[in-house]
């Protein structure tokens, strides 16, 4: 009998380094081997980005669009955002424990990004972008934020050519369930 894909569930899959991604047959777990981690040491982001950054250009908030987020990460050929996937998040969420970091621009929402935070580990589910480098200023957020409350991991999941910029790196499985076991040990507070 399959289990009920809870909130619970999912949270007790993170903590063992398993993620779902939903799709046309359903709810598939991964915990890949290399896993993609961006390592706060190593980040770099462009000194561009970080004129921009600091500039001001966007408005950063966060958990203030979560349902539109979802939508828009979603919005793609293809997507692992199912219903079932955007319905158990939602609860995530609710519970505190799913966050969005939105970027604004003339008061409207132009990129952004959302995850999960257990502990002093936030595993990064997916981004988007309406407008020319919002997504990659949610992301220098984003790092700035957690290193600011104590979180020592972030979980990418799989490498990307958009995370290759930012020094994101592949570390074993096993490294990883190291990380994210001291991680899960830290109390730290997104919100």
């Amino acid at each position: 009998m399959e289990a009920a894909f809870t909130p619970d569930l999912i949270v007790k899959a993170y903590t063992m380094g398993v993620f779902p991604m939903g799709g046309d047959d359903g709810i598939r777990w991964y915990s890949p081997d290399p896993r993609c981690i961006l390592d706060f040491d190593d980040f770099h982001a462009s000194g561009r980005l970080m004129r921009k950054y600091r500039q001001n250009v966007f408005e950063m908030r966060v958990n203030s669009a979560w349902d539109d987020v979802l939508k828009e990460c979603a919005r793609r050929e293809t997507t692992w955002i199912t219903d079932e996937i955007f319905e158990a998040y939602t609860k995530l969420h609710r519970i505190g424990l799913a966050h969005s970091v939105e970027a604004y621009q003339d008061g409207e929402l132009a990129g952004g990004l959302y995850g999960v935070s257990l502990g002093g580990a936030f595993m990064g589910e997916s981004m988007f972008h309406c407008r020319t480098d919002a997504s990659k200023v949610s992301l220098v957020y984003l790092i700035e934020r957690l290193k600011e409350r104590g979180f020592v991991l972030l979980d990418c999941q799989y490498m990307t050519d958009h995370l290759r910029r930012f020094n994101a790196k592949l570390i074993s499985r096993q490294d990883y369930l190291l990380r994210l076991r001291g991680a899960l040990k830290l109390n730290c507070r997104f919100d």
